[in-house]
């Protein structure tokens, strides 16, 4: 119901036939161009702070630009970006439109490679100039470097420091500008080798040029700078020299997919996209595995390059529970048995009343869970009428129509599914008054009156995730009271949300939590605060410790608590003041969410167990920055 701050979303496609191809058998020599739109617009979902596009032309003689870049702020970020794309044809006439050799010589953002980014903020760092693609110029066309990622990096101070050592001197503690320095720097060294590989041919001038940029090893480059990186990533880089990348970390966090026939290929965050933009199966995408690159030539020869040794895989869960486009066959699969996990835990908080109890959900994004929990109902409304009929043959022997006619009532016997709650409208951010806001918010969602019987009806509502609580609390809860239900028992097809993220999502202090927030409320009313003094005093003494020697104790504050505690603590917090109506929350446990989920097995955000050591200082520090604040 709360909207979370996505994580990054990448694009990108390398053209593999000359443009005039495309000009003769689509029409266009936008085609590129027109893909990468669509592939960034179907990501959206991932990132509606920022936008960017990077194009390279292959073909450029010296003293001509051969690569471009456009980046723009906002929810409309990516109309904004091609906008100004397609604003910069107004200065060529249809004559010139039309000729697609002066097309791929003179307009500009016309080339043969397209690499796009959408961004949401996981740093709190905000502005044009932490969009990417970021970009690094040199006069020599092989050493130009232009890279977007979607990631976060847990050893932020030790890349920087490997950099500083070697004597380079990096103007900002940014881990995207740390890797475009770091991967910059590798670049050099591998342009340098090359030319003196060449002046040992014998070869002299432009034929050095030549030879440095058919010889670029992007491997090597990747090889020597990825290494130290920690953390969730899937990165994307262009070079002067026409050569790609894409490198998926060695724990699968971030996710990345790929297609690649005779006349493109291209490179996504979500499986879906590909297939739409292409109108492929899904069969036809591959999914790049973790530690592995994805390399294409200057020429466009592509090959796939294990950079890193693959880890324990631990694909990121929240990807499968909301980030995802639920249009991907399997997540759609997998949303829809979290649904179905749910059922016998809301059937124990509804004392098993489910004619009495209609079901609904809030928002759009927990659709699929819903269908999955509304058929799992089913199945268990079929088991109980088979039960009820099979009955009737030894209490109602040889009374036919009265069998008949107990039949005929227990099969009309349905699950209740209502549209009971609608967004209506958003809040306004010229709306500065804190009383004016939560006036506001209350109101985001409207009901269908007359949808329950009141006193009656229990309202089950079910939701992708409950991370902080808000905007149950400021509005949800309060409006669904208006229809004087029996019960409001609210639903999360995730897990408790109880530990930070630092692998690209937008969740990084301990008190946004609600869950955390119970804990600590509950440890207050136990008088067990002693507890919470001795695990900030283990992770302070570990606090300069290498991140491989650090222990989450983070953990230990939930374990005196059952989950069922811990839910009844948060509907205490979260009841809005004068609703008196029962409340009740269900949390998917985390063994349905690994039912539901058998190949993402990351749960950090539910379970504390990070894939990486640095998530374990990251969650600690974060642990101890609360601890001091109060």
């Amino acid at each position: 119901m709360e909207q979370l701050k996505h994580e990054c979303g990448i694009a990108m496609v390398r053209l593999l036939k000359p443009m005039a191809y495309y000009q003769q058998r689509y029409g266009t020599w936008m085609y590129g161009l027109n893909k990468l739109y669509l592939m960034m617009e179907k990501q959206h979902n991932r990132g509606q702070e920022g936008a960017g596009l990077a194009a390279l032309k292959l073909g450029a003689e010296p003293g001509e630009e051969y690569f471009f870049r456009e980046r723009a702020m906002g929810n409309t970020a990516i109309q904004e970006v091609f906008s100004a794309v397609h604003n910069k044809l107004t200065n060529f006439s249809p004559t010139e439109l039309a000729d697609v050799d002066f097309a791929s010589k003179n307009i500009p953002f016309v080339g043969e490679i397209y690499m796009g980014h959408l961004r949401y903020s996981t740093t709190g760092k905000r502005g044009l100039s932490y969009v990417h693609p970021f970009l690094r110029r040199n006069n020599w066309r092989a050493k130009n470097l232009c890279i977007c990622a979607n990631f976060n990096m847990t050893n932020v101070q030790e890349i920087f420091d490997s950099i500083a050592v070697k004597g380079q001197h990096p103007r900002m503690l940014s881990d995207t500008y740390l890797l475009l320095e770091q991967l910059g720097h590798r670049l050099d060294r591998e342009a340098e080798r090359r030319f003196a590989e060449a002046e040992q041919n014998g070869l002299q001038d432009r034929d050095i040029t030549q030879y440095i940029e058919a010889h670029i090893d992007v491997a090597n480059i990747l090889r020597e700078a990825a290494p130290i990186w920690e953390g969730g990533y899937c990165i994307c880089g262009i070079t002067g020299s026409g050569e790609t990348f894409t490198l998926r970390d060695p724990w699968g966090i971030r996710p990345a997919f790929w297609y690649k026939n005779d006349e493109v290929f291209a490179v996504a965050s979500e499986r879906p996209v590909l297939q739409t933009t292409f109108d492929l199966e899904s069969d036809e995408i591959k999914e790049l595995q973790p530690g592995e690159a994805l390399i294409t030539s200057h020429t466009g020869e592509l090959r796939v390059v294990q950079i890193l040794p693959p880890q324990q895989r631990q694909s990121c869960s929240f990807e499968r529970v909301y980030f995802s486009r639920g249009s991907d066959c399997d997540i759609y699969r997998e949303r829809k048995e979290m649904g179905r996990q749910l059922v016998p835990d809301i059937l124990k908080v509804i004392n098993h009343e489910v004619e009495d109890t209609v079901f609904s959900y809030i928002p759009n994004t927990a659709e699929a869970a819903y269908y999955g929990m509304v058929q799992g109902f089913d199945d268990y409304l079929n088991q109980k009428k088979t039960k009820e009929i099979v009955a009737l043959t030894t209490s109602y022997q040889g009374r036919e129509e009265e069998i008949n006619a107990r039949i005929a009532e227990i099969l009309s016997h349905r699950i209740r599914t209502e549209k009971v709650a609608w967004k209506d409208i958003k809040m306004r951010t010229f709306i500065a008054e804190g009383n004016s806001r939560n006036d506001l918010a209350a109101h985001v969602y409207d009901i269908t009156y007359g949808s329950l019987r009141a006193g009656q009806d229990n309202l089950v509502i079910i939701d992708d995730s409950i991370v902080r609580g808000t905007t149950l609390r400021e509005s949800i809860l309060r409006i669904m009271n208006r229809l004087h239900p029996k019960r409001i028992v609210i639903v999360s097809s995730s897990p408790q949300v109880r530990y930070p993220d630092y692998y690209g999502i937008d969740m990084a202090n301990m008190d946004e939590f609600i869950a955390f927030r119970a804990a600590i409320a509950l440890h207050e009313e136990r008088g067990t605060r002693a507890l919470l003094n001795d695990i900030y005093r283990r992770c302070k003494a570990q606090e300069h410790l290498p991140k491989e020697e650090i222990v989450n104790y983070v953990t230990e504050l939930y374990a005196p608590f059952s989950v069922d505690e811990i839910n009844q603590k948060m509907v205490e917090l979260l009841r809005p003041e004068g609703v008196t109506t029962e409340i009740h929350l269900v949390y998917l446990s985390l063994e349905g969410l690994h039912r539901a989920c058998p190949t993402s097995s990351g749960d950090w955000y539910f379970s504390g167990h990070y894939p990486t050591p640095g998530g374990n200082k990251c969650v600690n520090d974060a642990f101890i920055r609360y601890m001091e604040q109060q």
